[in-house]
C-alpha cells in the first residue's frame, strides 16, 4: 500500500514514531522536517515506486496525503 511506503520512507527519515504519521500530517509543520528531510524524503519515495519527482512538483508536498495521491497517479 502506498500509505505504508510512504509512512515507513518518513518515519526512516525522520526518526518519528509511526502512529505520528497519518495521512493529514504535514511534514513540516507536525514533524518538523526541514528542507534537507524533505529531498531525501522525496529521494526515498522515487527510489521505492520507480519515479522521478520533478522539483516543481516536490515544493508543493506538504502533507503525507500529497505524496500518497502524487504516487498514485503516477504509478
Amino acid at each position: 500500500m502506498t500509505f505504508d511506503t510512504i509512512r515507513d520512507i518518513v518515519v526512516e527519515q525522520l526518526g518519528v514514531d509511526a502512529d505520528m504519521v497519518q495521512m493529514d500530517t504535514n511534514l513540516m509543520k507536525d514533524l518538523e522536517a526541514d528542507s534537507l528531510d524533505a529531498v531525501e524524503i522525496i529521494l526515498g519515495v522515487e527510489e521505492a515506486f520507480g519515479l522521478d519527482i520533478p522539483d516543481e512538483e516536490a515544493e508543493k508536498f506538504e502533507t503525507v496525503k500529497d505524496l500518497v495521491e502524487y504516487v498514485d497517479s503516477h504509478k
